[in-house]
């Protein structure tokens, strides 16, 4: 049985690309994150960093809307504290092979003007690394 293939053009192809732009750029990374949710405190890693949010690898992630105080601090920057919400969540899915990242969204949130800047230069500090470097973060 022979598979047929279509090309995408037009619109959609368009919806795409404007789908995929993001206000904010993102960067990867490898960060050590304690977060505390309620009178629970966990430990995970940041895999992904914008100026106004990252992605947290966790095989147990908190439900959108969830409110998080994140502490985080990159190899050579002063720490982090921040309050977030979780947007969405990629969930353990046992079985399925296109499970690989499991975790949460997280975007901050009530961030004062300093440390909006000092995200700001985090991520064009790792954007400027090279790639092996940029998942380095705490490592």
């Amino acid at each position: 049985m022979k598979k047929e293939r279509r090309r995408v053009t037009g619109p959609a192809k368009k919806e795409r690309r404007v789908g995929q732009r993001r206000a904010h750029p993102r960067v990867p990374v490898k960060i050590e994150v304690d977060y505390r949710s309620d009178d629970n405190f966990l430990f995970a890693y940041i895999t992904d960093l914008s100026a106004m949010g990252i992605f947290v690898k966790t095989t147990e992630p908190h439900p959108p809307g969830a409110r998080l105080t994140l502490r985080f601090k990159p190899l050579g920057a002063p720490e982090f504290v921040v309050d977030g919400q979780v947007v969405w969540i990629n969930p353990v899915r046992p079985g399925d092979p296109n499970s690989i990242n499991p975790g949460m969204g997280i975007q901050f949130v009530d961030l004062d003007p300093d440390t909006q800047r000092r995200l700001t230069r985090l991520v064009r500090t790792f954007a400027y690394l090279d790639d092996e470097d940029s998942t380095l973060g705490n490592s």
